[in-house]
């Protein structure tokens, strides 16, 4: 019984019944199909993608299934489970499609920033629309239209129910906490990002979902949805990246390795390995862009989108004529290996 991810959590439900979000320590890809028969058996499996609500005694029999199938993490926390009150669920994704609940758009969400598969690694078609606005709260997920009552219960009680924010998608540090980066606001590392190893995000540097770092880089900027940034890649102060659904479109904005999008500056089309964009300059792909050879002589003038995914290329701005130029980048990116050194 073949299956693309499994996954057993807990999760919170609204007064009505339904799932607003759930927690997978221990999610799996591509599990073995003796494991994925043994959760069969004790949740009542069937067939396709499911979602299924399990009770604490089938919990208990689900710790048994992963010992037996040597996943001692899901069975460590599957006996923890069992004399829970909290909701449980497991949730197993025969293929990799659109996710159809909550809590597979959950799972899939926590199976990027579980670094088991990059941005753009699994199908999250149509997760903005299925999943809807949340108080992500010190006491947890709260249904906005319980929100109020909540608050209510919490003053009458003498304490403070805190609202961290109002958003689909909550912080990423609630479910995972990769190891060996820094985030220096947690806040603004949405769940669903991919953080790589070594990766600093400081104060103002922002990650949304689907999107993110693949290994050592800095992130003073904003990494739009769909951005992905390669190894050793420097996102400086208050630089953008266009992604999908800020205009980008359905081209995949992206930066190669080695490479730096200065502080203020923008980017709207692939970069390449080794290139710059110097501080200020914002670079669409619809951007007319003079090219210049080792002598500094006009070569052609092209739209920024014909450069997509070229190496060694220095973008800047003519600070005469106020037009970009772009000739060979002489200098690849070299980060500060003790600001990376995180774990």
């Amino acid at each position: 019984m073949a299956a693309f991810s499994i996954a057993f959590g807990s999760a919170t439900k609204n007064r009505d019944g339904k799932i607003i979000e759930a927690f997978f320590p221990h999610p799996r890809l591509n599990p073995s199909d003796a494991l994925v028969a043994a959760i069969a058996d004790v949740s009542g499996y069937t067939e396709g993608n499911q979602a299924i609500e399990v009770t604490a005694e089938q919990s208990a029999a689900l710790a048994t299934a992963f010992a037996a199938n040597n996943d001692a993490q899901n069975a460590t926390f599957a006996e923890k489970a069992a004399n829970s009150s909290q909701p449980l669920v497991v949730v197993i994704l025969a293929t990799d499609e659109k996710p159809q609940s909550v809590a597979e758009g959950f799972l899939k969400l926590q199976l990027i920033s579980n670094r088991l598969v990059q941005p753009h690694g699994t199908v999250l078609d149509g997760i903005f629309g299925l999943l809807h606005n949340i108080a992500w709260t010190n006491q947890g997920a709260i249904d906005l239209p319980e929100l109020a009552d909540r608050q209510i219960e919490a003053r009458l009680a003498g304490e403070t129910l805190t609202v961290d924010c109002v958003d689909k998608f909550p912080k990423m540090v609630d479910y995972v906490v990769p190891t060996g980066v820094r985030i220096a606001d947690t806040s603004r590392v949405r769940l669903g990002a991919h953080v790589g190893e070594g990766t600093t995000v400081m104060h103002e540097g922002f990650i949304n979902f689907n999107a993110g770092t693949t290994g050592v880089s800095m992130v003073e900027g904003r990494i739009s949805a769909g951005v992905v940034v390669g190894n050793g890649s420097d996102i400086g102060g208050g630089a953008s990246i266009m992604g999908t659904l800020s205009g980008g479109g359905t081209v995949v904005v992206s930066i190669g390795e080695n490479s730096l999008l200065g502080a203020n500056a923008g980017l709207g089309f692939p970069l390449g390995d080794r290139c710059t964009v110097e501080s200020g300059l914002y670079v669409t792909a619809g951007s007319k862009v003079r090219m210049l050879d080792a002598s500094g002589q006009e070569v052609e003038i092209v739209k920024a989108r014909d450069l997509a995914g070229k190496p060694d290329l220095l973008f800047r701005r003519n600070s005469v004529t106020g037009q970009i130029e772009c000739l060979t980048n002489k200098t690849a990116v070299e980060l500060n290996s003790e600001l990376h050194s995180n774990n």
